[in-house]
């Protein structure tokens, strides 16, 4: 369906927020349970690969996704992503050695290296310019919601019938994710498609790897979400050490995901009414907020407040920047764009994991420097919002798609 469309939410916008609920509840699922999976492996010095090597594959197939999404089609892009989980969900019972669960999870970071990308893609397609934000929004509830359901109900699995279940689990949403997008239609026109070929795999690395036009956006994702990749690796030990442990333990990723839930409904729309830029200023005040109130965090009150602060911040923060991205990239290369955007994501996250452990280094003192270092990357994105004017589009009469040849100007 075209984006001028009076309908706004399409039956095929509500089976794409489907698909990306049971797509992120499919590689969730495994969290909980796989770094102790890994220690009865006798790879219990491993555990930092789980997820780092996750992150490095999908960082990697992110301009391909970008390319074949842009040329082969949305679809095929999302149905490949979804049936990497399906698979490496059906082998990891077959995994019983420390090298062999380690390669297992470096090829199924390729599916998040290509689902969200052509999922981002086909949704800018099929909703009006004036509501992608709020669209994005919506879309960013229903993957939240299968990153929350996920872990719940993979630990509740595993104890009460077995990991491999588990396992099989997260391969019946995958391949439920599959289903649903068998559904859809494609909607890339059909004078851009092309029948894929390994050639399509040849990248230029100076035109098809970077989308110049969504160069300020990847810089604003990379600063906002350097936090992210820092709060992961530390706030386990935070929260112990502020005497959260048991059933409390997890009580920060609950005010969190909460706080970036509740907010996220009415985000989008807001940036949609008021401009990209000036709701993303907003959104990083809040991300700093919160990362000042977890440097301090002297007590518990203090340190779940810091985490609805930063919850807030995020869920403002993630469909603006979504559709920030979109509205820069040309309709031709939306998926490029996508991709450029979750390559600075995945920079991002992973150095901010990297540096949080090695400030860290499980010596507490230490806690308020990798909080610190966080406040000021999006202190720096905050700087940087405030020299550069809004680039996308406010809902207003006579917008229209940007021309394929970028100015300098709108580079920056």
């Amino acid at each position: 369906m075209a984006a001028s469309s009076s309908r706004t939410y399409t039956l095929g916008f509500w089976l794409m927020c489907l698909s990306s609920f049971l797509f992120f509840a499919s590689f969730n699922l495994l969290l909980p349970e796989l770094p102790e999976h890994l220690s009865r492996l006798g790879g219990a010095e491993y555990k930092g690969f789980i997820i780092s090597l996750f992150t490095l594959t999908a960082a990697i197939s992110r301009p391909f996704s970008g390319k074949l999404a842009d040329t082969v089609g949305r679809i095929p892009v999302m149905v490949f992503g979804s049936l990497v989980c399906f698979v490496c969900g059906f082998f990891y019972p077959w995994a019983l050695t420390v090298s062999g669960f380690l390669t297992l999870r470096l090829l199924h970071g390729f599916s998040t290296g290509f689902k969200p990308t052509g999922t981002a893609a086909y949704v800018a397609d099929i909703v009006p310019v004036a509501r992608r934000g709020e669209a994005m929004g919506l879309l960013g509830v229903t993957g939240a919601l299968g990153m929350a359901f996920g872990p719940a109900f993979g630990s509740w699995v595993a104890t009460h019938h077995s990991l491999n279940a588990m396992f099989y689990c997260s391969s019946g949403a995958a391949l439920l994710s599959v289903l649903v997008q068998g559904t859809l239609t494609e909607t890339l026109p059909q004078a851009q498609r092309r029948r894929f070929s390994p050639a399509l795999l040849k990248l230029n690395w100076r035109t098809e790897v970077l989308e110049p036009r969504v160069l300020a956006p990847a810089l604003v994702t990379a600063l906002c979400l350097f936090p992210y990749g820092a709060v992961l690796t530390v706030i386990p030990d935070q929260s112990r050490l502020l005497g959260l442990v048991g059933s409390t333990k997890g009580l920060f990723y609950i005010c969190y995901t909460a706080a970036s839930l509740a907010v996220r409904l009415v985000a989008g729309k807001s940036s949609d009414t008021y401009g990209r830029v000036p709701v993303l200023r907003w959104s990083a005040g809040l991300l700093a907020a919160g990362l000042g109130l977890l440097v301090w965090s002297p007590s518990v009150p203090v340190f779940l407040a810091g985490a609805v602060v930063f919850g807030l911040g995020t869920g403002l923060n993630s469909p603006t920047l979504y559709a920030w991205t979109i509205d820069l990239s040309h309709p031709e290369h939306r998926g490029r764009g996508v991709a450029t955007m979750y390559i600075a994501l995945e920079i991002g996250i992973g150095l901010g994991a990297l540096l949080a452990g090695w400030i860290f280094a499980n010596q507490p003192g230490r806690l308020p420097y990798v909080h610190g270092l966080s406040l000021l990357c999006v202190l720096a994105a905050v700087a940087y919002l405030l020299r550069i004017q809004d680039t996308g589009p406010v809902a207003t009469p006579g917008y229209s798609e940007p021309s394929p040849e970028p100015s300098p100007e709108e580079v920056v």
